[in-house]
């Protein structure tokens, strides 16, 4: 009998242990989501981005906190997205952080340097060819245009693919693609790059003075910025 009472108030003991242990493991993260209590080097990528485009001004740490939830929700807000502190697929995708590298620990940019240098200067000869002119903001907005096209299932799933898509911009048909960018043309194609979107989600832009799309003025205008209206 005592060797059952031992053996019983052991088992509670080995068990009581293992719980302890799983409850002081550090925080992990599945695929699906960022949230407080996560800590990794996808918390570190997430805070580098958010703090380098003006959103999160706290520790870049590896630490998902509250100032970390906080600067989420702003670019949630800023981005015509959920703002609920949480960073799934969605929010990852806008950010542009792979969920599925979190436990590797790898970097989790979603693209190299060369290959970002050369979606600024294709977007940057978009804005220029669509754009000049244009108050700055507008620039802006014409590249996160292109952006939320990309993030769109509707449309081509990469800048280029959207770009070059059939019809859908007239500086691809008339060769104005090919005209150098500007400065300015660059900064706004980085910004909308960075974060940026003044239609708050659009995916739709034209000049009410030139369009001849009948189909375009029935979209629902969400923003006017300069010359073009912008529309969902």
């Amino acid at each position: 009998m005592n060797f059952i009472v031992r053996s019983a108030k052991l088992m509670c003991v080995i068990l009581a242990v293992f719980f302890v242990s799983v409850l002081l493991q550090p925080s992990t993260v599945n695929a699906e989501n960022l949230t407080v209590g996560s800590r990794n080097d996808a918390v570190i990528e997430l805070q580098k981005r958010l703090k380098q485009w003006g959103y999160y001004r706290g520790t870049v740490d590896g630490v998902y906190g509250a100032k970390t939830r906080e600067a989420v929700r702003y670019f949630q807000q800023k981005n015509g997205l959920a703002a609920d502190g949480v960073v799934g697929p969605a929010t990852a995708k806008a950010i542009g952080l792979n969920l599925n590298l979190a436990k590797s620990g790898k970097s989790n940019y979603s693209s190299s340097s060369s290959s970002n240098n050369k979606d600024v200067h294709l977007l940057a000869r978009v804005v220029y060819g669509e754009g000049r002119g244009e108050p700055y903001k507008g620039q802006v907005a014409i590249a996160a245009v292109i952006l939320n096209r990309v993030d769109n299932p509707n449309f081509p799933n990469s800048i280029s693919g959207v770009i070059y898509q059939n019809g859908a911009f007239d500086v691809v048909s008339d060769g104005q693609i090919n005209l150098a960018p500007d400065d300015t043309a660059l900064k706004a194609a980085r910004d909308a790059l960075n974060g940026w979107d003044p239609t708050n989600g659009c995916i739709y832009y034209y000049n009410p003075k030139t369009a001849k799309s009948k189909w375009i003025w029935s979209r629902p205008i969400i923003v006017v910025i300069g010359n073009h209206n912008f529309c969902k």
